[in-house]
């Protein structure tokens, strides 16, 4: 290859510090959070630092595709939707995911970040509505919390729990009363499909008057938690 050849080739690369690894990119319902039922654009990021034992998205932890991130913005902006839900894996685990979050406000859209909390939360922008997933100890991954996000979280911010048992759910409450949560932000429960019995769960929530917001994922409902779907 001449030299003028691989310098174009190179100049039509996008630069890495312009890519992201992303494993998957469509339109769906939001099933789950403040935003669950409206149609949304979901960028899944591959990779992930922990294994919870009820991951659904094991498929994102390898492979994947660079993309551009003006491209997955403009995806977005031919979505046809306004809402875009950033996940993963643990989208946070790419720095660049933050470069990201911030061109998708600057372009108009309702962006969420589906996030374990387990890394630090201040790098995304604070139009961002950060979805902090707090892990259980049933989950497997309980020692991997980042206690320090806890202060970082407004009202714009949501902090939820997927309970596996009634240990996780005692948890849970102990940790809601310690850091007030519900003063905080909005607090989240989720039974973890196959483990936690819904109605139990909702039962103990109105037993206890716990100022939570009982929800069940609309997606496995609706596609059985397909991928894409």
């Amino acid at each position: 290859m001449s030299t003028s050849v691989a310098n174009e080739t190179q100049n039509d690369t996008p630069a890495l510090d312009s890519r992201l690894k992303i494993t998957e990119v469509f339109v769906s319902l939001q099933g789950e959070a403040r935003s669950a039922g409206w149609p949304t654009l979901f960028i899944r990021l591959t990779g992930c630092p922990l294994r919870c034992v009820y991951c659904d998205s094991e498929y994102a932890f390898y492979g994947g595709e660079w993309r551009d991130i003006d491209d997955l913005v403009n995806e977005a902006k031919t979505s046809g939707v306004r809402h875009v839900c950033v996940t993963g894996g643990e989208p946070l685990a790419q720095k660049r995911c933050a470069i990201l979050l911030t061109k998708l406000c600057d372009a108009g859209f309702d962006v969420s970040l589906e996030t374990s909390g387990a890394l630090d939360i201040s790098v995304a922008d604070t139009r961002v509505s950060r979805v902090v997933d707090l892990k259980t100890p049933a989950s497997g991954e309980g020692a991997r919390n980042r206690w320090e996000n806890i202060p970082l979280l407004t009202a714009h911010d949501q902090v939820k729990f997927v309970i596996c048992d009634r240990g996780d759910y005692d948890w849970a409450r102990g940790v809601i009363d310690e850091h007030r949560l519900t003063e905080r932000c909005e607090v989240l429960m989720s039974p973890s499909a196959g483990q936690q019995s819904p109605t139990e769960l909702a039962d103990w929530i109105v037993a206890d008057r716990l100022p939570v917001r009982f929800q069940v994922q609309l997606h496995k409902l609706l596609w059985n938690d397909q991928p894409g779907r």
